[in-house]
C-alpha cells in the first residue's frame, strides 16, 4: 500500500503523475491525502480508507514468516501508546511535493481493537455518567460542600457509583472499592439466577442433565462495572487538585497508588507525580545503640523519601494473583493492590492492564515487623511483555525485579524468555516465581532467585520471598525516590504542565530564600511582626485589663501602654517588608486562579517539607518525656520522702517537656505561618493608618486576598495558637470581604473541643472533605475556621447556606498542666463553645479520668454561655470505643458520662455563682440522642493499618445527626459570626467573662428596635398633633364645648392599630425575631402607655383650651356686642359723611373721635387687666424674707444666679456651721443695732468692734481651713448641692405650671409660695449637714428659680389678658373697623364690606393653621431626615458631643456634663434654627407655601359648596345665617372662623359674595405664601419643642461614678442603665478625699481592677470593691458599666484640651496621681470626633 501526499495548491492527479514520471511507480492501491494534513479526525479517516484496503487483501499474499511477523507485532502494539498510532502531521510537512510516505501501518485486527478499545472507554464513562466530565473535570470544590447523605448499599444503581465512591473515599471508608450496585437495576447482571433444565422426568434426564456443559443464558445483559475501573475512570475524569485530594485519601486508607498510567485516549504514559506530593508516610525502624534497641521515628513527604523498591511483573497469564501475593508481604490483612478475588471483582476490567501501582510498607518498630525499614512496592498490571515502557521503567528504577511466569523451559523461544534473559544479565537483583514448579527457594547466582509456587500455600510463599528479599535488600542495593521519576524519558508527567511549573517556580522563588537556613531563624529573619513583636502585643494587650496600679495611677498605667502598643505597632510597620513576604503577597496578587492554587500547594508543600526532619526527632523526644511524665503519676504506695522526690521530679520532667514543646513550636514553619505574618502586617499597618509607600505592596489588600482563599476552601487562621491570641482587626476585615464576595451570608457554625490528638481534625476532613493539619507535628494550633458550603440539592431543607467549622488545638490534660495552661483551655473552650452553634465535645477513650478533665472545661464554658444568655447545642463523640456495637455497654458508659456532667455543672456553678444540679440545667442536652460512640480510627496496628469501616460509619451517623439538628437553626449571619468572635475575645481578655460579656449582636438588633420605637412613636405623636389642631381650631370656632377621652381614642385607633400591626410584622419577620422575642412584651406596653399619655395629654391640653374659652365667655359675648355695635356706628357714621368720601382726614379725624367715645362707652364697667412688673414683686420678696438690699442688688448686677447650677465648686457658698451661728448673731446684732437711737448706738459701738474683729478672725481661720481641706466639702457634698438646686428648679417649675395664670391672671402670691418652698428646701437641707449654706446660696438660688418661672408666668398673663381684657381686644380692633368704616363712605356694598370682614377673619386664622400645620410637617421632615433626629437616643447624643467638640464650647460642656437635658434641648434649638432659617431655608418655604396651597383648596371648596346650598333654598329661606352656618361648618376642623352676620341680612346675591371673597381670598393667600418663616415662633406649635418632646421622652440617668448618661430610648426601661463610652471622673470635678487633686480615672477601667471606693463618703466610710460596685447601692445596682481598655479617645482629648478651664471652674489641680497623662494630649479634636462616628458604627 503506498499514501501519495501533494501539496494542497495541486491535485491528486498531478501528484500521481510526477511521481509515475519520476519513479518506477506501479503500485494499484494507493490513497492520496494532502501533506499539510495536522486534524486528528482526518487522520482517523486515511486509517479508516486504509483499513478498507487491508480487509480487501488475501491471507496468501503473506509468507509464513511474515505472518508470524505479524502477529508477534500486533501482540507487541497491543498496548503502545496512542501517540504511536497517530499519523505525526509534522512527518507531512517535511516533505517534498510527490514525495512518498510509506507508512507502517497496523493491521486491521489491531485497528478494530483500538475502535473497540475507546468505544468501550466511551460506554464505561456513559454507565458512570461520566462522559461530560472528560471534559469537564472534578474539582476539590464538587466534594468540599454538604450534599444528599451517602447511601446505603442496597439504595446505590450504577448512577450512583461514582459519587457514593467519592463519598466514602473521602470519609476513609476503604470499603468504597466495594460498592455493591443494586440487584433489581436493569442494566447490569450480578448473580445471574440459577437457570432451570427444562426436561422431561426419566432415570437417564437426571444423569443427562448433571452432564450437560452447555446452559443457555442470557447474553445480553452486561456485567457490573470492575471496581478498578470506577477508581481509574474517576481518576481521569479529575483535575490535577482533585487527583491529588483522591490519591492522598487511597493513601489514607493503605491502598496501592497509580504511578504509571496509559491515558485512555492518546494510550501516552502518565505519571502522576503531583498526586502525591500531600502524602506523609511515618515509620519506626530498630536501631542497636549502646548494645539495646532503639526505636527511632522517621516521618517526611513520601516523593522525597529514598527506599528500596520491589517490583513485581508477570510474563504470560497466570491462575494465581500476583496482587495477592503482594499483599501478603505487605498487610496480610488488607488488600493493598485489588485482585482478582476481591469483592466485585470480574473479567471485564477495562482501564487497568498497563497501570502500574505504587505501595509503601512502614515498619512499626516492633520484632515481628516483615520488614526494617519502609519498602516500596510497585506492581505492573497485566501482561509485562504486552507493556514493554512500563516494564522497562520498573525494572530500571527498582531495587529487586520479581517476575512471574507460567512455566520456565529450557527450549523456550518466546518473548517471555527474552525479556528473562535480560533480566537476568541485569546487576539488579532477581527473584523468578514460577508456577508450575514446585522446587523450592534457590539462588542460581549472585542475586539472582528462582523459587516454585506450585502446591504451596500463599503463606509459605509469602515467608520465603520476605526472607529473600530481607536478605537482598540487606546488603547493597539501589535506592529508589518518587521524584525521580520526572527524570524518566519517554512517559508525560504532570508536574511539567506550564500552570505547574508557573506555580511551583514562584514558590521556589520564596523556597529558594530559606535554604540552609535552620527553621527556627527562618520566622526571625522573615515573619518578623508575628514573633517576638506580636507576642509582646498581645501580653500588653492582656495586661490593659488586669492593670494593676495604684488607683490613681492607672489611667497613666493605662495610657502607657497604649503607646507601648502603638510603639510595637510602628516597630512592625518597620519590620514587614522582608523579600518572603514581598514575594508572597506579589505572586499571591498576579497568578491567575489555577497557578495560585498550584503556588499555594508548593509553598506548603515545599516550606513543610523545610522542618520534617526536626520535627521527627523532636516529636520522638516529645513521646519520650511524656511517658516519663505518666510513669511518675502511675506509682502508687510512696512515703511521704518518696512522695516529695516524685513531686520534685514531676516538676522537672514538665519542664523538660515545656522546653520541648517551645522547641517543636519553633521548628515548624508552613503556610499557616506566611499567612499569620499577612495578618500582623494588615492590623500594624490599620492601626496607625498608614499608607503604603512606593514599590510595598498596599496592605489594604490583603483581607481580600484571604478572603478569596476562604471561599475556594482554604482554612483561616482564627486564634494564634502560638500567641494565645484572636487578631481581631484581621479577622473582622477578612469575614467583611467575605462578606461583600458571597453577600451577608447565613452560616451554620460547627466547632470542635476535645483532648490534644483525639483525632479532632480527622475526624472534620473525614466528614467534610476538610483539609485542616492533622499529620504528626502539625496539630492544630490555636483555632482554624473553614467555609463549607451546603449544595443546591439539599439547600431548600435548610436555612443557612455554608457550615463554618472551627477547629481548635486539644486541650491539655490537668493532670499535666499548670495554671497557665488550664486557663488557656478554659479560655479557648469558652471561646469556641461560644461560636458555635453547635459544638462537638470529642472524648478519647475510655478513662473516666481523662473524661473527667475535659468535661470540666467544657461544662464551665456552657455555663458562662447559660450566663451571658448564648445558648448553643452540643454533642458528646466518644471515640475509640472497643465495642460500640454492646449497647448494655452504651448504656452504661451513657449513664456515667451523664453522672460525670451533672457532677461537673454543680462544681461550674459554685465557681460561676450560678444555680444548676444537673448539665441540663445549663444546656438542653439529651443523653440518649447527644452521645455518640465512635469506633476506634484504625482497623489494627498503625502504620500499616487502614481506617476501621466502623469509623466511616460513625463519621457518616454523625454527620447526619448534625445536620439534623442544624435543619431546626437559622445559624448566624457572617456579619454576626464576626461580632460574635469579638464580643467573645473582647470578654476573654478579662478577669470574669460573664460580667464583660457584650453581646454587640443584641445590642445592635435592640439599638434597631430604640429607631423603629421612635418611628412607631412619632406616628402616634404626628398623628396626635393633627388631631389636637382640628380639635383646637373646633374649640376655638365655639363648635366644641368638651373633649373625651373616648372620642380621641376613636380618632386615634386608625393609626394606632396600623403601627401595632407594624409592629407585629417587625417582631415576627425581621431575620433577628428570635432575639427580638425577649423585648416584644416590654415594648408592645411601652408604645400602649405612649398612646395612652399621648392621648391624655391631648385631652388635658384641650381641656385648659375649653376652660380658658369658658372663662372668657362672658367676654366673647360681649365682643359680638362690641363688633355689632362697632358695625352699627361705622355704618352710620359712613352714611352721614358719604359726602366726603374723598376727604380721608376729615374721616379718620371723624372716625377716631366717634371711635374714642365708642371705646369709652362699652368698656365704662369694665376694669383694664394691668402689665406685671415681676422684678418688683421679686425684689420685694426676698427683702421681706429677711435679706438685705446690698445681698439683693449685687447678685443681681454680677448676674452670678444665673450660672448657679454650673457652677463647679460650691464652696463659696458653705460656712462652717459655728460661723454660721456666728455671722447670723452678728447679723442679728447689727439688725438690732438699727433700731436703737444714736446714743444707744454709740454706748454698743465698743462691743460691735469687738464682735466684729472676732468674726473677721474667724472668717480667716475658715479660709484658711478650707485651702487645705478643700473647703470641707467633698466631692459627694458637691453633688448633694447640686442636687438640691436641681430638685429646687424642677419643683418650683412644676408648681408654676399647676397655677392657673392662663385663666386666672397673675398673683404675687405664686412668687411668695414658690420662693417660701425654696427657702423651706434650703433650711432642710442644712439640718442635715456637719456644714451650713450662706445666705448669697439662698439669694442666688431664689434667683434663679424666679428667672427660670419668669418666660411662662409672662407668657401665661399676656395670654390671659389677651383673652379677657376689652380694652385691649377693641383697640385691636380698630384698623379693621376703620377699612369697613372707609368702605361703606365709598359706597360700597353689604356684600363687599361683608366680604372684606370675612376675609380679614380668614387671614389670621389662615396664618395661624398654616404655621402650626407647617411646624408640624418640620418637625416631621427633621425628625426622619436629619442625621442627628432620626435615630434613637445614642444617634442624638453621638450629634450633641460631636456638635460640642466641634465649636470647643468648654460652657456648652459644661451645661451638657452638669444638665444634660438642658444642653440636648439647647441642641436641638439650634439645630431646628439653622435647618430652617439657613441650611434647608427653601425646602421650609415650600412647605409653608405647600400648605397655603391646602387651605386656598379648602376655603374655596367651601365658598363654592356653601354659596350652592344656598342657592338651592334660596326660594324657601336662604340667607346670609344660613351661608354663613354652612361655611363655618366646612371649615371648623380646618380654620379657626367665627363671624356675625347679624348686620348683613340684606345680602341675597351671594354669587357676588362669593367672588369678592374670592378676589380677596387670592390676596391674603398671596401674603400668607411669602410670609417670613420667623412668623411660626408666634404660633401654639414649635418644631423644635415638638422635637424636644419627641426625642427627650428618654432615660435621663447620669452614672453613679462619671455622671455620664444613660442612652437608651426609654425613659423607664427595664434592663440595666448603660452608655457607649464613659468619662473621666475629672470632668465631673471628682478629686481626691482631702485634697485639690483631681481624679483622672475612667470607671470602666476601676470596674477591672482590685481596687475599691467609698460610696458614701462622708456618710459613710465603707469600702466596696469596684468589682462588686453594684453592692454599692440602688443607684449602683441598676448600672452596667463594662471594662473597657480602649483610649476613650473623646473624654481624653476634652480634659486634655481644657485642663486649664476644669481647674477654674472646680478650683482644683491635675497635679500628683491626678496629672494628666501625655498621651492624652496627643489626641487631635478629629481623634475624637472619630471616634465618636466609631461608637455609634460599633454600638454598645
Amino acid at each position: 500500500m503506498t499514501v501519495v501526499t501533494h501539496e494542497s495548491g495541486e491535485t491528486s492527479e498531478t501528484a500521481l503523475t510526477d511521481l509515475k514520471a519520476n519513479s518506477s511507480f506501479d503500485e494499484k492501491r494507493y490513497n492520496t491525502c494532502l501533506r499539510s494534513m495536522m486534524d486528528e479526525g482526518e487522520i482517523i479517516a486515511l486509517l479508516e480508507k486504509i483499513d478498507v484496503m487491508v480487509s480487501e487483501n488475501h491471507p496468501h499474499c503473506y509468507s509464513r514468516q511474515m505472518c508470524d511477523e505479524n502477529k508477534e507485532q500486533k501482540e507487541n502494539l497491543d498496548h503502545k501508546s496512542y501517540e504511536e498510532e497517530k499519523i505525526d502531521s509534522s512527518v507531512f510537512q517535511q516533505n517534498q511535493t510527490g514525495e512518498i510516505l510509506m507508512l507502517s501501518v497496523r493491521t486491521s485486527e489491531e485497528i478494530n481493537r483500538m475502535k473497540q478499545y475507546q468505544r468501550e472507554t466511551e460506554t464505561l464513562l456513559d454507565r458512570l455518567h461520566l462522559q461530560d466530565k472528560h471534559q469537564q473535570k472534578f474539582t476539590p470544590a464538587d466534594f468540599i460542600k454538604i450534599g444528599p447523605p451517602v447511601k446505603q448499599d442496597q439504595d446505590i444503581c450504577e448512577n450512583d457509583l461514582v459519587h457514593t465512591f467519592l463519598q466514602r473515599l473521602m470519609m476513609l471508608d476503604y470499603r468504597a472499592r466495594y460498592i455493591p450496585v443494586r440487584k433489581d437495576s436493569p442494566e447490569v447482571s450480578h448473580l445471574n439466577p440459577v437457570p432451570v433444565f427444562d426436561t422431561v422426568e426419566s432415570d437417564d434426564s437426571d444423569f443427562d442433565a448433571l452432564c450437560s456443559t452447555t446452559v443457555d443464558s442470557d447474553q445480553s445483559k452486561q456485567t457490573h462495572v470492575h471496581p478498578m475501573d470506577v477508581q481509574m475512570a474517576v481518576f481521569h475524569c479529575s483535575d490535577s487538585f482533585f487527583k491529588q485530594k483522591m490519591i492522598t485519601k487511597l493513601s489514607q486508607c493503605q491502598y496501592a497508588l497509580p504511578l504509571l498510567v496509559p491515558d485512555p485516549v492518546t494510550m501516552d504514559i502518565n505519571c502522576p507525580l503531583w498526586t502525591f506530593r500531600q502524602i506523609i508516610k511515618t515509620w519506626k525502624i530498630i536501631q542497636i545503640k549502646d548494645k539495646s534497641n532503639t526505636v527511632t521515628m522517621k516521618s517526611m513527604p513520601i516523593c522525597k523519601a529514598e527506599t528500596p523498591m520491589v517490583s513485581f511483573l508477570r510474563l504470560g497469564s497466570l491462575s494465581l494473583s500476583k496482587s495477592q501475593l503482594m499483599n501478603s508481604l505487605i498487610n496480610d490483612r488488607h488488600s493493598t493492590f485489588f485482585h482478582r478475588n476481591c469483592p466485585g471483582s470480574t473479567k471485564s476490567r477495562h482501564l487497568m492492564d498497563g497501570v502500574a501501582e505504587i505501595a509503601w510498607y512502614c515498619p512499626a518498630g516492633k520484632p515481628n515487623d516483615a520488614f526494617t525499614d519502609c519498602i516500596t512496592f510497585c506492581n505492573l498490571h497485566g501482561d509485562a511483555l504486552l507493556t514493554e515502557k512500563q516494564r522497562d521503567i520498573l525494572t530500571e528504577k527498582s531495587s529487586v525485579n520479581v517476575v512471574l511466569v507460567p512455566t520456565l523451559e529450557r527450549g523456550d523461544r518466546s518473548t517471555s524468555k527474552t525479556v528473562i534473559s535480560a533480566l537476568l544479565k541485569s546487576p539488579k537483583p532477581l527473584i523468578i516465581l514460577i508456577a508450575d514448579n514446585d522446587c523450592g527457594a534457590v539462588q542460581v547466582k549472585n542475586g539472582k532467585y528462582k523459587m516454585g509456587l506450585k502446591d504451596k500455600s500463599q503463606f509459605d510463599v509469602s515467608e520465603e520471598l520476605t526472607g529473600i528479599i530481607r536478605n537482598i535488600l540487606s546488603g547493597p542495593h539501589a535506592s529508589f525516590q518518587l521524584e525521580t521519576m520526572s527524570e524518566v524519558s519517554g512517559i508525560r508527567v504532570d508536574e511539567d504542565d506550564t500552570i505547574c511549573q508557573k506555580g511551583k517556580s514562584a514558590a521556589m522563588r520564596i523556597v529558594n530564600l530559606l535554604q540552609k537556613m535552620d527553621v527556627s531563624q527562618i520566622k526571625d529573619k522573615f515573619l518578623c511582626c508575628q514573633g517576638q513583636l506580636w507576642h509582646e502585643w498581645c501580653r500588653t494587650n492582656k495586661e490593659l485589663y488586669h492593670l494593676k496600679g495604684q488607683t490613681e495611677q492607672i489611667e497613666n498605667e493605662k495610657s502607657q501602654k497604649h503607646q507601648k502598643l502603638k510603639q510595637i505597632r510602628q516597630d512592625q510597620c518597620t519590620a514587614s517588608r522582608s523579600e518572603l513576604m514581598k514575594l508572597f503577597i506579589e505572586s499571591l496578587s498576579s497568578l491567575p486562579s489555577p497557578a495560585k492554587e498550584y503556588f499555594l500547594k508548593w509553598t506548603q508543600i515545599l516550606t513543610d517539607a523545610l522542618s520534617t526532619d526536626d520535627l521527627s526527632s523532636i516529636l520522638q523526644s516529645y513521646d519520650e518525656k511524656w511517658s516519663e511524665v505518666l510513669a511518675l503519676k502511675e506509682k502508687q504506695d510512696l512515703t511521704n520522702d518518696e512522695l516529695k522526690s516524685k513531686s520534685d521530679q514531676l516538676k522537672m520532667k514538665q519542664t523538660e517537656l515545656d522546653q520541648i514543646s517551645a522547641k517543636l513550636q519553633s521548628a515548624t514553619f508552613g503556610l499557616e505561618h506566611i499567612f499569620r505574618e499577612m495578618g500582623q502586617i494588615y492590623e500594624a499597618h490599620a492601626s496607625l493608618e498608614k499608607q503604603p509607600k512606593r514599590g510595598q505592596t498596599d496592605w489594604s489588600k490583603y483581607p481580600e486576598l484571604a478572603a478569596e482563599l476562604m471561599i475556594s476552601g482554604h482554612p483561616m487562621e482564627l486564634m494564634d495558637g502560638d500567641a494565645g491570641h484572636v487578631p481581631l482587626t484581621w479577622i473582622s476585615s477578612l469575614l467583611d470581604e467575605v462578606i461583600k464576595k458571597l453577600g451577608n451570608k447565613r452560616v451554620f457554625v460547627l466547632s470542635v473541643l476535645g483532648v490534644q490528638s483525639s483525632g479532632k481534625s480527622t475526624m472534620l476532613n473525614a466528614m467534610f472533605g476538610l483539609q485542616f493539619a492533622v499529620s504528626a507535628g502539625r496539630c492544630t494550633k490555636g483555632a482554624f475556621m473553614q467555609l463549607v458550603k451546603v449544595s443546591e440539592e439539599i439547600k431548600k431543607d435548610f436555612q443557612f447556606d455554608y457550615v463554618l467549622v472551627v477547629d481548635t488545638e486539644g486541650l491539655r490534660a490537668l493532670e499535666l498542666a499548670g495554671n497557665t495552661t488550664l486557663h488557656h483551655d478554659n479560655e479557648l473552650a469558652t471561646f469556641v463553645v461560644g461560636l458555635g452553634n453547635m459544638t462537638l465535645i470529642n472524648i478519647f477513650g475510655e478513662n473516666p479520668a481523662d473524661m473527667q478533665d475535659v468535661l470540666q472545661i467544657v461544662v464551665q464554658a456552657f455555663m458562662r454561655m447559660k450566663k451571658v444568655k448564648l445558648s448553643p447545642s452540643c454533642v458528646f463523640v466518644h471515640q475509640n470505643v472497643t465495642d460500640i456495637a454492646a449497647a448494655e455497654k452504651n448504656m452504661d458508659g451513657k449513664r456515667r458520662l451523664q453522672e460525670k456532667l451533672d457532677q461537673m455543672a454543680q462544681l461550674a456553678a459554685k465557681e460561676e455563682v450560678c444555680d444548676a444540679e444537673r448539665f441540663s440545667d445549663v444546656i438542653a442536652f439529651d443523653v440518649q440522642k447527644d452521645v455518640k460512640y465512635f469506633a476506634q480510627l484504625w482497623e489494627g496496628s498503625p502504620p500499616m493499618a487502614p481506617p476501621n469501616p466502623g469509623y466511616s460509619e460513625s463519621v457518616q451517623e454523625l454527620k447526619n445527626f448534625i445536620l439534623s439538628k442544624a435543619s431546626q437553626s437559622a445559624g448566624m449571619t457572617l456579619s454576626e459570626f464576626k461580632g460574635k468572635t469579638e464580643d467573645l475575645w473582647n470578654a476573654l481578655l478579662t478577669e470574669n467573662f460573664v460580667f464583660s460579656f457584650k453581646n454587640t449582636l443584641e445590642i445592635a438588633v435592640y439599638r434597631k428596635l430604640e429607631v423603629e420605637y421612635g418611628n412607631w412613636t412619632w406616628a402616634l405623636r404626628s398623628n396626635m398633633l393633627t388631631i389636637e389642631n382640628e380639635l383646637y381650631t373646633s374649640i376655638e370656632s365655639g363648635n366644641l364645648e368638651t373633649v373625651k377621652l373616648s372620642s380621641l381614642n376613636e380618632k386615634m385607633s386608625k393609626t394606632f392599630e396600623e403601627i401595632k400591626e407594624t409592629m407585629t410584622t417587625y417582631f415576627e419577620d425581621d431575620t433577628d425575631k428570635e432575639m427580638l422575642a425577649q423585648w416584644r412584651g416590654r415594648f408592645e406596653s411601652k408604645i400602649n402607655e405612649f398612646h395612652d399619655e399621648q392621648v391624655k395629654g391631648v385631652k388635658r391640653k384641650l381641656d385648659e383650651v375649653i376652660q380658658q374659652k369658658n372663662a372668657c365667655k362672658k367676654l366673647d359675648e360681649k365682643k359680638t356686642e362690641f363688633e355689632n355695635k362697632l358695625l352699627q356706628k361705622s355704618k352710620e357714621l359712613a352714611h352721614q359723611l358719604k359726602d366726603k368720601a374723598e376727604d380721608e382726614e376729615e374721616l379718620k379725624k371723624q372716625f377716631n373721635s366717634v371711635w374714642r367715645g365708642l371705646v369709652s362707652e362699652l368698656t365704662a364697667d369694665t376694669k383694664p387687666i394691668e402689665d406685671i412688673n415681676l422684678e418688683e414683686d421679686q425684689l420685694t420678696i426676698l427683702h421681706d424674707l429677711g435679706f438685705e438690699w446690698s445681698l439683693i442688688g449685687e447678685s443681681r448686677g454680677s448676674c452670678r444666679y444665673k450660672k448657679i447650677s454650673e457652677v463647679g465648686d460650691y464652696s463659696d457658698y458653705v460656712s462652717l456651721t459655728k460661723h454660721q451661728d456666728q455671722s447670723n448673731t452678728t447679723q442679728q446684732f447689727q439688725d438690732n443695732e438699727s433700731k436703737k437711737g444714736p446714743r444707744q448706738q454709740e454706748k454698743h459701738s465698743r462691743t460691735r468692734y469687738f464682735l466684729n474683729q472676732a468674726c473677721e478672725v474667724i472668717k480667716e481661720t475658715a479660709t484658711k481651713v478650707q485651702q487645705y481641706f478643700k473647703g470641707g466639702l467633698q466631692h459627694k457634698d458637691q453633688e448633694q448641692i447640686r442636687s438640691l438646686i436641681k430638685d429646687v428648679e424642677k419643683q418650683s417649675l412644676d408648681a408654676i405650671k399647676s397655677k392657673p395664670v392662663a385663666t386666672r391672671g397673675y398673683s404675687s402670691t405664686y412668687l411668695q409660695e414658690l420662693a417660701k418652698n425654696v427657702k423651706d428646701k434650703v433650711t432642710e437641707f442644712e439640718s442635715e449637714r456637719k456644714y451650713a449654706l450662706k445666705k448669697e446660696f439662698t439669694v442666688d438660688l431664689l434667683l434663679y428659680v424666679f428667672d427660670r418661672a419668669e418666660s411662662r408666668l409672662s407668657e401665661s398673663h399676656k395670654k390671659f389678658k389677651m383673652n379677657n381684657d376689652a380694652l385691649s381686644y377693641l383697640e385691636s380692633k380698630n384698623m379693621q373697623y376703620y377699612n369697613i368704616f372707609i368702605s361703606f363712605c365709598k359706597g360700597s356694598s353689604s356684600a363687599v364690606v361683608f366680604g372684606q370682614m370675612i376675609c380679614e377673619k380668614l387671614k389670621s386664622s389662615t396664618v395661624e393653621a398654616v404655621c402650626n400645620k407647617t411646624a408640624i410637617d418640620l418637625s416631621d421632615e427633621m425628625k426622619c431626615s436629619f442625621p442627628a433626629f432620626s435615630g434613637n437616643r445614642l444617634n442624638l447624643e453621638k450629634h450633641v458631643l460631636k456638635s460640642l467638640a466641634e465649636k470647643e464650647d468648654f460652657d456648652g460642656f459644661i451645661t451638657y456634663i452638669k444638665h444634660p437635658r438642658k444642653q440636648v434641648e439647647t441642641f436641638i434649638k439650634e439645630e431646628v434654627q439653622k435647618y430652617i432659617f439657613t441650611e434647608n431655608k427653601d425646602k421650609a418655604q415650600k412647605i409653608l407655601k405647600k400648605n397655603v396651597e391646602d387651605v386656598k383648596k379648602l376655603v374655596s371648596r367651601a365658598l363654592f359648596t356653601a354659596t350652592e346650598k344656598v342657592k338651592e333654598k334660596d326660594e324657601e329661606k336662604g340667607n346670609t345665617e344660613m351661608w354663613v352656618n354652612e361655611f363655618s361648618r366646612l371649615l371648623k376642623d380646618k380654620l379657626t372662623f367665627n363671624i356675625c352676620s347679624q348686620n348683613f341680612s340684606d345680602i341675597n346675591n351671594f354669587d357676588f359674595l362669593k367672588e369678592e371673597i374670592e378676589k380677596g381670598l387670592e390676596s391674603i393667600m398671596k401674603e400668607v405664601s411669602s410670609l417670613s418663616l420667623e412668623k411660626l415662633k408666634e404660633f401654639r406649635n414649635q418644631p423644635d419643642q415638638i422635637l424636644i418632646d419627641q426625642l427627650c421622652n428618654c432615660c435621663w440617668v447620669t452614672c453613679p461614678f462619671c455622671a455620664a448618661v444613660c442612652t437608651n430610648t426609654l425613659k423607664d426601661h427595664e434592663t440595666d442603665h448603660s452608655v457607649p463610652f464613659h468619662r473621666s471622673a475629672a470632668v465631673n470635678g471628682m478629686h481626691v478625699i482631702n485634697s485639690v487633686e483631681l481624679c483622672i480615672g475612667f470607671c470602666t477601667t476601676k470596674v477591672a481592677t482590685d481596687h475599691s471606693f467609698y460610696p458614701d463618703y462622708p456618710r459613710s466610710k465603707e469600702l466596696i470593691a469596684y468589682k462588686k460596685y453594684r453592692d454599692a447601692g440602688p443607684s449602683y445596682k441598676k448600672w452596667e458599666i463594662l471594662p473597657d481598655k480602649s483610649e476613650l479617645k473623646y473624654w481624653t482629648w476634652f480634659v486634655g484640651r481644657f485642663e486649664k478651664e476644669l481647674e477654674n471652674h472646680y478650683k482644683l489641680k491635675f497635679q500628683g496621681n491626678g496629672k494628666i497623662p501625655d498621651g492624652w494630649k496627643k489626641h487631635s479634636k478629629e481623634d475624637a470626633i472619630k471616634s465618636l462616628d466609631e461608637m455609634y458604627k460599633n454600638p454598645v
